[in-house]
């Protein structure tokens, strides 16, 4: 029997998410927007059910979930409460790509309400979401942790202009990460650092990139992780130079404070490329067998055509994140009931599933995360 799910959202992730689900044969799915012209096209491009739904209707939400078992919101974060509420009053297990921490933090407090059988998974996506898998499973092979550092950065293949950037998602949720206080933890306190900033340099495949903090990406981590690691951080990967050009928009002609204004702007002005790169490090350091050492993961996927469309890195790694997980789920692979954070799923477990394994696909290039001296 096909397990039965509503998509909310029909833009560029809801598509991929769509293409993957319908694609699987095992989903029974309907996908919902306010856009005729997105849900006409998501549906000739998938064959899945199109129905308009106004996110922002409770009473629409709750008639579109009945007999749903699942809920993928791929919809702006301030639609996420109110979707999950409406999941929680039918009985349908969520999840979200949210970035937002306020946003994530309500619905973690619906799904203390759950119902058994019933999950609440957030942050599905790439950062948050995948990168949490990846350094927790770097984490648990020390003994005892020192530092966590997490690198991610969804980036044009063949920059161009002074940002060297494209939009590659959602640029509510762009704007978000360049603008909001940003969680770490520092001398094993969880701290707020200011977006922006932190500015580093570092080299992958010969490439050198920038890296500074922005907002989300940690998930839940702060949590988990509260007392057992000194330093914790999450940064976003960027070409050399960009950080100081939006800091010159964010900062000093003070966009954050005119955030619809710097989405008009953003979207006017800077192109969308579907022909990007995600670039993923993670650094964990700490102790192993008495000795103290280092770990990590990198990683780069790129774009690639799938059926007869070219698909951007940035919707295959954030659709593949959501339906892997999906997956494991209807699979009884995950926790039963409540909230689920992405620590909680085994990364053996996702690069496994059909579609994790785009992370480690032929046009996904990992490099080595051993240890010299020491065996895996």
């Amino acid at each position: 029997m096909t397990h039965r799910v509503l998509l909310l959202g029909a833009g560029k992730i809801g598509r991929m998410i769509a293409r993957f689900l319908m694609d699987s044969g095992d989903y029974q799915l309907v996908v919902g927007d306010v856009s005729d012209a997105a849900l006409k096209r998501v549906s000739k491009l998938t064959g899945a059910e199109a129905r308009r739904i106004d996110a922002s209707s409770a009473d629409e939400l709750a008639a579109a979930m009945q007999g749903v078992q699942t809920v993928i919101s791929a919809l702006s974060y301030f639609h996420n409460p109110l979707v999950a509420e409406a999941a929680l009053k039918t009985g349908a297990s969520y999840f979200d790509l949210t970035e937002d921490v306020a946003t994530s933090d309500i619905v973690g407090e619906i799904a203390q309400r759950a119902a058994e059988g019933q999950i609440f998974m957030l942050q599905c996506g790439l950062a948050p979401g995948f990168i949490s898998i990846a350094a927790n499973d770097l984490i648990n092979w020390f003994e005892r942790i020192e530092t966590v550092k997490m690198r991610v950065g969804a980036l044009p293949q063949f920059p161009t202009g002074e940002l060297k950037y494209n939009l590659t998602w959602s640029t509510d949720g762009l704007i978000n990460e360049y603008c909001n206080p940003c969680e770490a933890i520092h001398a094993g306190r969880k701290i707020n650092l200011l977006p922006l900033e932190g500015l580093e340099h570092f080299s992958l495949d010969g490439v050198r990139y920038e890296a500074f903090n922005t907002s989300g990406g940690l998930g839940t981590l702060c949590d988990s992780l509260a007392g057992k690691v000194r330093e914790l951080d999450y940064k976003t990967v960027r070409y050399m130079g960009h950080r100081d050009q939006m800091k010159l928009l964010v900062n000093e002609l003070r966009l954050s404070e005119h955030r619809e204004q710097f989405k008009e702007i953003l979207e006017r002005a800077v192109p969308v490329t579907f022909q990007d790169v995600v670039v993923t490090f993670c650094t964990v350091t700490g102790w192993r067998k008495g000795l103290l050492v280092q770990k990590s993961d990198a990683r780069k996927i790129y774009h690639q055509q799938i059926g007869d469309e070219m698909w951007s890195a940035i919707q295959i790694t954030t659709a593949a994140g959501i339906c892997a997980v999906l997956d494991l789920h209807v699979a009884g692979r995950l926790p039963r009931r409540g909230l689920v954070r992405q620590e909680q799923v085994r990364l053996e477990d996702f690069l496994a599933n059909r579609f994790g394994e785009y992370y480690e696909s032929r046009t996904a290039t990992r490099f080595s995360s051993g240890v010299v001296g020491e065996e895996e």
